[in-house]
């Protein structure tokens, strides 16, 4: 295809994204399982030239930017918190499924080596944190729960990559050493994890430098495939450099980039962040085609195979519910101290933890990455492809209904208590009093500035009365951010007026209209606020 062609399809695949994204928000359903469906459509279209993934290629173009935007905006204390058990989903559930869905297979498909099965246990162990992303997006699910599901998904690639290139190079080499594949394993591990925070403070450091705001931010996106880049350099994890880049970045954004940086960067890396997820289930559905296409081309049966295929489906999801489960209850069955902790949770937790691990385009292009000639090759392609589609749509459109049937309580960790909303901005409103105040006072102790003074208490005292009111004044703030935006429409449209009337310059409108973007924001986000809280 010309690169011209090439251009034009991905336009219309942008398009398609448009359109299916419109489609699932109407139809109320999960956009990843519609854009999945419509990228089967669109590989059954006769004329539409076949679209292969280059597995090199899509993990270096998705993985990296989607790993660190997570990453940059994952709660730290949160994750550090909640770091036993992520860890015991991202390496013990991943090595207990691949243990699983190895033996399967090789019960099912007695001709694929023992190599083959692992590798094809290695490549649907790990959920995909862009599916994981995408589908516990708006679920009315605890925020722990949302933080070990994508924690998980974050590191979870690491061990699924690693114990792949063991069994490959079992495969290829006929020998296996356990002792050899455990100190790799850890090499990997924690190489990526000091190569992150390196590059991490590295590249932070950096950029507080830069003043120009469209240099921070194409700096932002240099740092999640440099720091992936420069750790598979290393030959270490370029999956666990990048999450910890992004997590060391997130953690020091606060105090070294400016107010604009911020508000500009996330309004880019919310746009890309979209259009990667949603180009990433489009290709998936679009795969099917090629993927078919390589396998009547080796000869194999596809309708023979399906049988196989489904019982490995169901032994990859049953694995982790037989992870999960047992390593919910049984540590804190066994330990006290941590049962005072971290309570026994509700069986909905582990049964909606377990349901929710769906896989996507990593586990496509690793096992399109499976070389040439090595044993098993197109079982393990038209298994993971099968998977890939069974848990996006089956599990991705019926998580959703499984959370409201199973009236999923508050799940929390006890932690040293921490300060209210209301009691923050009590907090921050005096401590801008108090700069106004040694600010405004002169030498002579006569107050230069008192109506900022005055501005200033007040906000500091509406602080203090909302918080003690305990939610009785949450309509009278209500009706004030109304009439704030309210205001500020009026003022938008008097300054319209203006610059139609040809009264004031583009540059002018441009300026103030930013400033009342900035203050409608603000209304609009404290009025949601406001609905959530009711």
């Amino acid at each position: 295809m010309a690169p011209s062609g090439q251009f034009e399809l991905v336009l219309g695949l942008l398009a398609a994204v448009v359109v299916l994204e419109l489609a699932a928000r109407r139809l109320r359903v999960p956009p990843s399982a519609v854009l999945v469906l419509g990228g089967i459509g669109l590989a059954l279209v006769p004329g539409l030239p076949d679209i292969t993934l280059d597995p090199d290629l899509t993990l270096l173009l998705f993985l990296p930017p989607l790993l660190f935007a997570s990453a940059y905006f994952t709660v730290w204390r949160d994750f550090r918190d909640n770091l036993r058990i992520i860890l015991q989903l991202a390496i013990g559930a991943v090595a207990f499924t691949t243990l699983i869905v190895g033996v399967v297979a090789h019960l099912v498909v007695p001709s694929l080596p023992w190599a083959a099965c692992f590798a094809l246990g290695a490549i649907v162990s790990p959920p995909d944190a862009v599916a994981a992303k995408a589908v516990l997006k708006g679920l009315p699910l605890p925020p722990r729960l949302v933080t070990l599901l994508e924690g998980e998904s974050l590191v979870n690639d690491a061990t699924g990559l690693v114990l792949f290139r063991i069994a490959i190079a079992a495969g290829l080499t006929g020998s296996f050493d356990a002792g050899g594949a455990v100190v790799e394993f850890f090499h990997l591990a924690v190489g990526g994890v000091l190569a992150g925070i390196a590059f991490g403070y590295a590249a932070s450091f950096l950029l507080a430098r830069l003043e120009d705001v469209p240099l921070h931010i194409v700096g932002g996106f240099l740092s999640a495939w440099g720091s992936y880049m420069g750790a598979e350099a290393l030959h270490v994890s370029g999956v666990l450099a990048t999450v910890s880049c992004g997590l060391v970045m997130g953690w020091r954004q606060h105090d070294l980039y400016s107010a604009q940086v911020r508000t500009h960067a996330n309004a880019v890396w919310n746009v890309v962040v979209f259009v990667l997820e949603s180009l990433v289930f489009i290709l998936i559905g679009l795969s099917l085609r090629g993927v078919l296409g390589r396998l009547s081309e080796s000869g194999t049966d596809v309708v023979a195979l399906l049988p196989d295929v489904v019982a490995i489906a169901a032994a990859m999801m049953a694995a982790r519910f037989a992870w999960i489960i047992p390593s919910t209850y049984l540590p804190r069955f066994l330990l006290p101290a941590l049962r005072r902790r971290d309570p026994y949770p509700a069986f909905a937790v582990p049964v909606i933890m377990s349901w929710a691990g769906m896989r996507g385009v990593v586990s496509l292009a690793v096992a399109l990455s499976v070389p040439e000639g090595f044993p098993g090759r197109d079982v393990i392609l038209a298994t993971t492809l099968a998977v890939i589609l069974i848990s996006i749509l089956v599990q991705g459109l019926t998580l959703a209904p499984l959370i409201r049937w199973m009236r999923l309580d508050s799940f929390t960790l006890a932690q040293t208590p921490t300060l209210s909303e209301s009691a923050a901005r009590i907090c921050m409103a005096r401590a801008a009093l108090a700069a106004v105040t040694h600010r405004s006072r002169g030498p002579d102790g006569q107050e230069r500035h008192p109506r900022l003074v005055e501005q200033y208490g007040h906000r500091a005292d509406m602080a203090v009365r909302f918080h003690d009111s305990d939610g009785a004044l949450l309509a009278d703030r209500k009706e004030h951010f109304s009439i704030v935006l309210a205001a500020s429409q009026a003022a938008r449209a008097e300054i319209l007026r203006l610059h139609r009337a040809g009264r004031i310059h583009d540059n002018v409108l441009h300026l103030l209209e930013a400033e009342l973007d900035l203050e409608e924001l603000s209304a609009e986000r404290a009025l949601s606020d406001e609905g959530a809280a009711e």
